[in-house]
């Protein structure tokens, strides 16, 4: 009995010892694990290689910070890609010396538990193998390796434990050959087998290094196509910048013109009432001397009414004649002060009235003038109508500001290079540089189509390829069954909440944008396109039937 339990405490020290173990190898494993997350770069999530640090303290791998700084290039500020702490030049990089020191140690010391060494097939003891044959199936060390065939049939590779996948499921012969017709890597016996009879065969290697060949050159394309998007996005940075500064600016600028105006506001209303306020004052004071005066005359009235009442007292007929009454009784009404209240005086209304518009008008003005100066007010663009350009079933009227559908053909215009054949007309002046603003009033036009086009646009044509925004030189705005923006026969359907009665135009040249507005309370933007404009450009307009299109003075 007593081996018997021996043997049972041994066992049971065993399975002690063995939790104990595996307690600190998890332990161990945590603490590692731990370990290598605080030594990851947060760009590239590896353990640091070359860690450098910026002044924020923020480290990165020498080429992640470098490649993050690049694509921060010509944007007017770097910033640390962690906590985002922004530097006007960039910054300097620091080396990380004793955290290298650390990641070394690391990386010497640590190893995957998931990581099976490779071992060479030959050797009596475990040698770390260098290479692998696919033909022989075994693992050589630099020793064995070089004892081995030197012949095109034995495929050296990176050491492997298993080369089944590397096997023909069929034949268990190793895949030399690939079929391009079935797409499928293959052996000796699938080639000369009936399977693949007739199909085009090539070496495994010989596709492979095609393939990594297309691929190299579709990474060139794309890292070509990254660079671009890269300078894009730069000059989308500029641009954003360039933009809210513009912002701050008009914003500033509209703040002031808004100030002015409430200050010359303010001034004014502190005039008219205080024109009110004198006029009022006056009143008041002409009110209270009328009413001093007549409370005087009403007693001295009251003051003979009651003399007048004590002699029509008396009985004795002698001694009511002999009391002579006073000489100013009146025998009928008499008043100094007159019974009619206007003499009191009252508010001037139409005085107020009067200053009030003289220095709405004055104000009117000067807010002109200050708006012009501070907000360089664009003024509205003179478009006429150009009767040489206009179908022969365009009316243009007398001012050339309306053109209209007509089926009666007007044979006594000319014939020409610039007149349309299709139902459109151009305006007389172009746009080849500027800013430019036009409305236009749609509002009597069941269908209408309005834009801009450039002098090359087709007019010999009846058809989509010469309608305004069905080609590449036009851009424009079609309400014919929905609103719609078009450019180079590409719609893009517009929600414009309420029908549309006119239509304000803004042309940008250099900045290559063309906006289109809903006139309505507020104004409301449609559209805008966005192009680089090679040519002059015309105010354009398709005329429908039924239709009247109205450019605005």
């Amino acid at each position: 009995m007593a081996p018997n339990g021996n043997i049972r405490s041994l066992i049971l020290m065993q399975i002690s010892l063995f939790r104990l173990m595996s307690l600190h190898t998890l332990h161990v494993r945590m603490t590692s694990a731990n370990l290598g997350a605080e030594l990851s770069c947060s760009i590239c999530l590896s353990t640091y290689t070359d860690p450098v640090s910026l002044r924020c303290g923020h480290i990165f791998c020498q080429d992640c910070i470098v490649s993050a700084l690049d694509t921060q290039e010509g944007a007017g500020g770097y910033s640390c890609p962690e906590c985002r702490a922004e530097y006007q030049e960039r910054p300097a990089l620091e080396k990380n010396r004793k955290l290298s020191n650390i990641v070394e140690r690391f990386l010497c010391s640590h190893t995957d538990p998931e990581e099976t060494p490779i071992f060479c097939t030959y050797c009596d003891s475990p040698v770390p193998a260098t290479k692998s044959c696919l033909q022989c199936d075994a693992s050589f060390c630099d020793k064995h390796l070089s004892k081995h065939s030197k012949s095109a049939e034995h495929v050296v590779t990176e050491p492997a434990v298993n080369f089944e996948h590397r096997k023909c499921s069929v034949h268990k012969e190793m895949v030399k050959y690939y079929c391009s017709v079935d797409s499928a890597a293959i052996c000796t016996s699938c080639w000369v087998s009936r399977e693949h009879k007739g199909h085009h065969v090539e070496l495994l290697n010989v596709v492979y290094e095609r393939k990594k060949e297309t691929l190299r050159s579709v990474s060139e394309t794309l890292k070509s196509e990254r660079e671009e998007t890269e300078r894009t996005v730069q000059r989308l940075q500029v641009h954003g910048r360039e933009e809210k500064e513009k912002a701050a600016g008009v914003t500033e600028r509209v703040t002031d013109l808004f100030r002015d105006i409430r200050e010359k506001l303010d001034t004014l209303e502190r005039e008219v009432l205080g024109e009110i306020s004198r006029q009022e004052e006056q009143m008041s004071h002409s009110v209270s001397g009328l009413i001093t005066q007549l409370e005087k005359q009403k007693d001295e009235l009251s003051r003979k009414i009651s003399s007048i009442e004590e002699m029509c007292n008396i009985t004795d007929p002698l001694t009511f004649l002999k009391k002579e009454p006073e000489s100013d009784v009146p025998s009928h009404r008499s008043c100094d002060v007159t019974s009619d209240v206007r003499v009191a005086g009252c508010v001037a209304e139409g005085i107020i009235s009067q200053m009030l518009r003289r220095g709405l008008l004055h104000f009117s003005d000067l807010m002109d003038l200050q708006t012009k100066r501070q907000l360089s007010v664009m003024e509205k663009a003179d478009i006429l109508l150009d009767i040489k350009t206009a179908c022969n079933y365009i009316i243009i009227s007398g001012d050339r500001r309306t053109a209209s559908y007509t089926d009666v053909y007007h044979q006594h215009r000319p014939e020409g290079p610039e007149r349309f054949i299709s139902q459109q007309v151009l305006s007389s002046c172009s746009f080849s540089s500027g800013r430019h603003y036009w409305e236009v009033d749609v509002g009597k036009a069941e269908d209408w189509l309005i834009g801009v086009a450039g002098h090359s646009i087709e007019r010999k044509i009846e058809g989509n390829e010469s309608y305004i925004g069905y080609n590449d030189k036009s851009w424009g705005l079609d309400s014919m069954g929905e609103l719609v923006a078009c450019h180079n026969n590409i719609h893009k359907e517009i929600d414009a909440g309420s029908p549309v009665q006119t239509v304000g135009i803004y042309l940008d040249y250099e900045a290559g944008r063309l906006s289109f507005y809903q006139l309505c309370d507020p104004i409301r933007h449609l559209h805008t396109f966005s192009a680089t404009f090679t040519e002059p450009l015309y105010a354009a307009y398709h005329v429908y039937e039924n239709c009247c299109i109205k450019i605005l003075k």
